[in-house]
């Protein structure tokens, strides 16, 4: 098993940046491709990004491409969601998941999740 806890979501204005956090305990946790998911109210869970066991290799969805960036420090079992340049439509419940499969877009193919944190980008 591995539980994952994520933080560091909030109240931001548009154009300004956020620093999500997920750590992981557990099983080891460098095993795992980790993944970034977000549900709006109302709308289905939607992929953001998602990073190899080894955090060489990352992809984004067109909708956050260049402007967020995934990255993953296995020595400390975290993961981070740095967002930048944040828009509106970027608001929702920001959810990190880790699976065996890289890259998955498909939430079903993630094996544990965290409880979300709730990120507001007002306008």
């Amino acid at each position: 098993q591995v539980q994952l806890v994520e933080s560091g979501g909030g109240l931001v204005q548009a154009g300004g940046s956020l620093r999500l956090s997920c750590a992981a305990s557990g099983r080891v946790f460098s095993s795992y491709a980790m993944g970034w998911f977000r549900q709006a109210p109302g709308k289905e869970r939607e992929f953001v990004t998602a990073i190899t066991w080894s955090g060489g290799r990352t992809y984004y969805a067109d909708s956050v491409k260049g402007r967020f960036t995934i990255s993953r420090d296995n020595a400390k079992k975290t993961g981070y969601l740095q967002m930048n340049s944040l828009k509106p439509e970027d608001t929702a419940v920001y959810y990190c998941a880790a699976g065996s499969i890289p890259f998955a877009r498909d939430p079903g193919e993630y094996d544990y999740w965290g409880q979300g944190t709730q990120v507001t980008v007002s306008s």
